[in-house]
């Protein structure tokens, strides 16, 4: 299907409005030449906590399973966001980060899933072998930015809605979902770059709404735009990993600094972080987000516990 050009979209690829341009190849090569990364563990504990019960009328349970994966339950609705279930986020079962943390809970735990909220293409979030082991399962309903229909079919997902941004859909009464612009990228292999569109979700159900920040840099004006048109998010799921070096980073990942200004500029009543401590990307510690963003807290008079940076497989309702 051909696209119209849009004011992120210029026929061919799509592209993030008024940004810089992205770092490539030479400056990759720079980056992995000049700096080195900090050890991380070669595995972590997670919880084994048994779920929380699903509240019976308004209310929803978050539960982090790792990297971007959230597992939200509701009465309305089952939701799983960017469900990595893999122990490597790459093309291949043995090229690419290995996670340092187990899921929690792993899929056979998890009750049948009725919407996917995929943010985008990159590996560590699309991840193939899961969302077939979801489709074939659960068949659920993933929504996707668009250009991401072939890739799903391809995994066997049959129920699949692309949106652009600031498009809705309406999953099923009392379940609503928006896709909201992020600051970021695509590419699943070479000479592909960005021909698909990422971005993040705003999710209203059970009485309660969600956003869900996908991978995104910190943008001027544009999260403040998203609690301006979405309203303030109940919750906000809000990367703080992978941001280390800055100078190659700092157009597609937030540090945990920026992270808390995201929290503020949305409006988000509470936050989660999410995208840290599961596969190693970049160069920061394996707890350095998280002491990085105590301290961003307290430099902006935050109380504790606004926004939390849970442990794999724990859980918060609100």
């Amino acid at each position: 299907m051909r696209l119209p050009q849009s004011d992120h979209f210029n026929g061919k690829t799509f592209f993030n409005p008024g940004a810089m341009k992205q770092p490539g190849l030479r400056d990759l090569i720079k980056w992995k030449m000049t700096s080195r990364a900090a050890e991380w563990p070669r595995s972590v504990a997670v919880s084994n906590d048994p779920l929380p019960p699903v509240p019976l009328g308004e209310g929803v349970v978050a539960t982090w399973v790792g990297q971007s994966t959230f597992l939200l339950r509701s009465a309305a609705a089952t939701v799983l966001t960017d469900p990595i279930f893999s122990d490597v986020a790459g093309p291949v079962s043995w090229a690419g980060p290995r996670r340092v943390a187990a899921p929690a809970p792993a899929l056979e735990a998890i009750g049948r899933v009725d919407l996917v909220l995929l943010s985008h293409d990159h590996y560590d979030h699309c991840d193939l072998p899961s969302l077939r082991r979801l489709a074939q399962r659960d068949d659920p309903l993933v929504l996707a930015p668009l250009g991401h229909r072939s890739l799903l079919e391809a995994a066997g997902v049959r129920r699949i809605v692309e949106l652009d941004w600031w498009q809705s859909h309406s999953c099923a009464p009392g379940l609503e979902v928006t896709l909201v612009p992020a600051r970021h990228w695509c590419r699943r292999q070479p000479f592909a770059t960005n021909v698909r569109l990422w971005g993040g979700f705003m999710l209203r159900a059970a009485g309660r709404s969600i956003y869900f920040a996908g991978d995104s840099g910190h943008a001027e004006g544009l999260f403040g735009e998203i609690g301006r048109r979405c309203g303030a998010p109940d919750l906000a799921l809000i990367p703080i990993g992978a941001y280390e070096p800055r100078w190659f980073m700092k157009q597609a990942h937030m540090n945990p600094a920026e992270a808390v200004r995201v929290h503020l500029e949305v409006g988000a009543r509470r936050s989660a972080a999410m995208h840290w401590g599961t596969f190693q990307l970049t160069d920061e510690a394996f707890d350095e987000p998280v002491r990085a963003l105590k301290e961003a807290c307290q430099a902006q008079g935050i109380a504790p516990g606004t926004f939390q940076a849970p442990l794999h497989g724990a859980s918060l309702r609100i």
